[in-house]
Order: structure tokens, then C-alpha cells, then sequence
């Protein structure tokens, strides 16, 4: 469905961010892509989304494809039109606007009043919460909440791919557990793909059907989600296990060397 491959990203054209990096996307699945700070994720998603050129950035090299379709040098309405859209890190909600409001605002695709209203009344049917909070000024929300809006924005749109950047970021755990639970519902119940890049890799690992590890760039380790979570390397340096299976403190596993066995 959605394919990236063998990119390369450069910023001002000097700084080489991805350096050849290949994904692929399955319909109707959760791929997620694993990676600390600094790592590519984030880029990954903005050379998908056509978000690149606000930043002086641009796919230099390979090509991305939706559907067959290359889609890397088209502008990021464009690529929305095609079903592709991006929820950023850290909400970025019209904070002013109601909630419903928000909400409208991520329709303008769709040019049929009627599939709005079904679009508003499946956003609510996911998020409960938004309803209950419909005309209430979107800034005045929890962290929860506004997540909650962000996504629910998306969705009114009719994509079929949803993009997720760091939706657990800041928020309470059992508001993360319930927002991955939304996740895997939009999967089985709307038919949305979902590429979700996330720093908790338990949680991610844990809903995900297939993962992506990046370093510096680079993917250095891809499977199914259930054979990474399960791989002592992921293990040690993303979930905190050791090698006895004993969990590690975080302070602890940034003390490791790291050790560059990802391909063997």
C-alpha cells in the first residue's frame, strides 16, 4: 500500500538525515518504527507527508509510492487528497476553536455535508469523551483530550493511512493505554492503516503487526512485532531487559556500550 524505497533525505543541502532507508506498509496494519531522539523517525513521516520543503529538506534519492502511485514530489495537499494524513507530536490542535470546530476544520477534504456529519459521528463513536466536550474551547482540554482531538481530526478526513508521531507523549499511562486501544479499534473497525512512531516501544511492539528499527538514519533491524519484542538487542536497549530477562532501570541501560550486531 504505501512504500518507501531506498530514500535519502538532506537538509540545506548538506546535512544527510535518512540515509537509504526502506519501509513498507501493509493495508489494514500497524507498522511502527522504533528509535531514539534524533534517529529519523520524524523525517521518515514529513518526507511521506510532503512536509519536508517548509524545513529545507528533500528526498534526494528513491522514491515513495501509495497505491502504486509515486507520491514523494507531490505538495502535502496533495497528498492528504490521497488519503495520507499525519498527526504531529505534541497535538497541535486549533486551541480557540470548540471541539467540533477542530474537527470540521479536518474535513475540507471532503466535499460531501453528509459524509462530514457521518465523519463526526464516527470520531465520536472512537472518543466518547469529544462528545461529551463538543462545544468546550479545544485549549481548555487535558493532555488526553486533546490527543484524543488530534487524532479524531484526522480521521475526518476518510483516510486510509493514519500517521502517528509520539501519540504517548506527555500523557498519563492509562490514558496511553486507552488511546492504543483506540488505535487498534480504527484499525478493525474503519480499515485504517496505521504507521505509528512511537519511543514506547513495549506499547508499540505490543499492538503493532509489523516494526522498523532506526539508528542514525538508518533501519538496522526489521520483523514481525512479536519476533522484535522478543530479539535481546530490542530487548536490552529499548524495552530495559537484560540478557537473564531481569528489568533494567533506564539510567542502567544508558550505561551499556551499545553493540552493533542489528544485521547478524
Amino acid at each position: 500500500m504505501l512504500t518507501i524505497n531506498n530514500i535519502e533525505v538532506v537538509y540545506d543541502n548538506v546535512v544527510l538525515v535518512l540515509k537509504g532507508i526502506s519501509i513498507e506498509v501493509k493495508p489494514q496494519s500497524i507498522t511502527t518504527i522504533l528509535g531514539a531522539n534524533g534517529a529519523g523517525k520524524t523525517t521518515t513521516l514529513k518526507s511521506i507527508s510532503g512536509l519536508l520543503k517548509p524545513e529545507r529538506g528533500a528526498v534526494t534519492r528513491g522514491s515513495i509510492e501509495f497505491n502504486g502511485e509515486r507520491i514523494d514530489r507531490l505538495p502535502p495537499h496533495e497528498v492528504v487528497s490521497k488519503g495520507i494524513v499525519q498527526v504531529f507530536e505534541g497535538r497541535r490542535i486549533f486551541t480557540h476553536l470548540s471541539v467540533e470546530d477542530n474537527l470540521l476544520a479536518g474535513a475540507h477534504t471532503v466535499p460531501d455535508y453528509g459524509k462530514v456529519k457521518e465523519k463526526i459521528e464516527q470520531a465520536y463513536t472512537f472518543f466518547p469523551r469529544l462528545k461529551e466536550r463538543r462545544t468546550s474551547e479545544a485549549g481548555y482540554l487535558s493532555g488526553g483530550e486533546q490527543q484524543m482531538l488530534a487524532i479524531g481530526r484526522a480521521l475526518m478526513s476518510d483516510p486510509k493511512v493514519i500517521m502517528l508521531d509520539e501519540p504517548s507523549l506527555g500523557l498519563a499511562p492509562l490514558i496511553i493505554e486507552e488511546i492504543f486501544g483506540i488505535i487498534q479499534r480504527m484499525r478493525e473497525e474503519a480499515g485504517v492503516t496505521v504507521l505509528l512512531v512511537e519511543q514506547n516501544a513495549n506499547l508499540a511492539l505490543s499492538i503493532a503487526d509489523h516494526g522498523y528499527v532506526m539508528e542514525n538514519g538508518s533501519i538496522v533491524m526489521e520483523g514481525p512485532a512479536k519476533q522484535l519484542a522478543s530479539n535481546s538487542e530490542v530487548q536490552e536497549f529499548y524495552l530495559g531487559i537484560g540478557e537473564s530477562g531481569e528489568k533494567r532501570s533506564y539510567r542502567d541501560v544508558k550505561r551499556y556500550r551499545r553493540r552493533k550486531r542489528w544485521l547478524s
